[in-house]
């Protein structure tokens, strides 16, 4: 624990010590940070910091410190500044929500301030908390699937008990995801929520309006994150002329009646199109460009996880799952890792860079399992070239994963963890495509993409 707190603090002394500090989130490999004034930050020394593995500078600054650590290294840094992960300073949180944005807006780089950047920046912060309930479901359920597959009894009660722990999140994501979506445009939590629970409502389906039946979930996740923006939105409008003797009692009434009728007038019906054409339009492009749209899905996919901007793609994946049971986007987009192994691999085999190798061979059980940060910032993108080839050898995989047209029952993990939530018992095609990718990185890297004299600059 005295390397956690040594590396919390150094930390914290490049980014302008713990007073510059707003707010402290993590992912599973990233700790997000976000500060008063990005000028106090020392962007190089941060960097070079033993244990920090990359950083990206964004409206938070993003810190890969690698799975497990960033844990403990969270805990320090909350510790030290007093502040709790997800919360924010308490002279910050009575800003007004125009104040909070100004803030932001003062401290968001120029360069990452593009619309669909933002956006996708957005939807990454409301399914990040959600991320190790993800996994452990998603791990959970494809763990039962696997073992119904082998010929266990489905209704036994082991099995029974097991689905029901792993199929809970998914029942009731909606509700989550409106909370958060709420909490991430300035709203009530509480009434984000309540969207999720009016869009994905059962008792949808006794509604006729129209001569049509309501349909539950009808617009999925898009639709709920839309009305939890709108229960933002419309609570802020509504507060500032509310006279606050009464603001408790009818800013909420006003805002869920709204809200609710037009969920189901408005936003159920435009959310559903919207994701009928999201949905058929990935299969399209799947099913017609075959091993081509494969690859270069896979190829590109590497550069929107640098940036941490593949969160933004949970939706879709979620809303391919409640439509056909299953995305048959995640096992190709899960190639970008099996490149980036077989890249380090390759230049582990190459190199006599004693500090090289020693990263290496801490990031790679962690790439094994599809979290690939570690080599990402560690490995391929210091070094350059590796990294234009493990985006090749993603490519290859993703041309194998599409012309085998695997797919994932549930969302949260890639790389060999994926495994069990390969959809159809198609196990042993989604293997071989990751091995494929994990081959293919190797050769391109060994032969095109390292020299020695790049191990200069890790």
């Amino acid at each position: 624990m005295a390397k956690m707190k040594q590396l919390a603090e150094d930390i914290l002394r490049e980014v302008g010590g713990e007073q510059n500090v707003v707010s402290l989130t993590h992912c599973m490999t990233r700790v997000r940070l976000r500060v008063r004034n990005d000028n106090q930050v020392n962007f190089d020394a941060l960097k070079r910091i033993d244990g920090v593995m990359g950083v990206v500078a964004d409206d938070t600054i993003q810190i890969v410190v690698g799975p497990g650590t960033v844990n403990k290294v969270s805990d320090e840094i909350s510790r030290i500044t007093g502040l709790g992960v997800g919360e924010e300073a308490a002279e910050i949180d009575d800003l007004t929500f125009e104040e909070k944005a100004q803030l932001k807006r003062e401290n968001m780089k120029e360069k990452n301030k593009t619309p669909i950047k933002f956006l996708l920046k957005r939807i990454g912060n409301i399914f990040i908390p959600l991320i190790p309930g993800l996994i452990a479901s998603g791990i959970i359920n494809g763990g039962v699937s696997f073992a119904v597959n082998a010929g266990a009894d489905p209704t036994l009660g082991i099995i029974q008990i097991l689905q029901l722990i792993g199929g809970s999140l998914f029942s009731f994501l909606a509700i989550l995801v409106g909370w958060n979506t709420a909490k991430e445009f300035g709203g009530s939590p509480v009434l984000g929520a309540i969207a999720g629970m009016i869009l994905f409502n059962p008792a949808l389906a006794n509604i006729t309006l129209f001569g049509e039946a309501l349909v539950p979930g009808r617009g999925g996740l898009f639709g709920v994150i839309f009305a939890a923006w709108l229960m933002s939105f419309i609570e802020k409008r509504v507060r500032k002329f509310m006279p606050n003797s009464i603001d408790i009692i009818f800013t909420p009434i006003l805002t869920v009646l709204f809200v609710g009728v037009a969920s189901l007038l408005v936003i159920m019906p435009v959310a559903g199109v919207m994701s009928d054409g999201i949905t058929s339009g990935i299969n399209a492009i799947l099913d017609v460009g075959g091993v081509v749209a494969g690859a270069l899905l896979a190829g590109f996919f590497l550069p929107l996880v640098m940036v941490g901007l593949h969160h933004g793609l949970t939706p879709i994946h979620m809303e391919l799952i409640q439509t056909f049971s299953f995305t048959a986007l995640l096992p190709v987009l899960a190639m970008a890792g099996g490149g980036q192994v077989g890249a380090s691999i390759a230049v582990f085999v190459k190199t006599r860079n004693k500090r090289l190798r020693n990263i290496i061979k801490g990031a790679l059980p962690a790439g094994f399992l599809g979290i690939g940060e570690p080599l990402l910032y560690g490995v391929t993108l210091p070094l350059g070239r590796p990294f234009l080839t493990a985006c090749l050898g993603a490519a290859v995989g993703g041309a194998t994963q599409a012309l085998f047209a695997t797919g994932a029952t549930s969302i949260g993990v890639s790389g060999l963890s994926l495994t069990p939530l390969i959809a159809e018992g198609k196990y042993l095609q989604y293997l071989i495509g990751i091995f494929v990718a994990y081959i293919a990185g190797f050769v391109f890297t060994y032969f095109f993409g390292f020299k020695e004299d790049m191990a200069k600059e890790i």
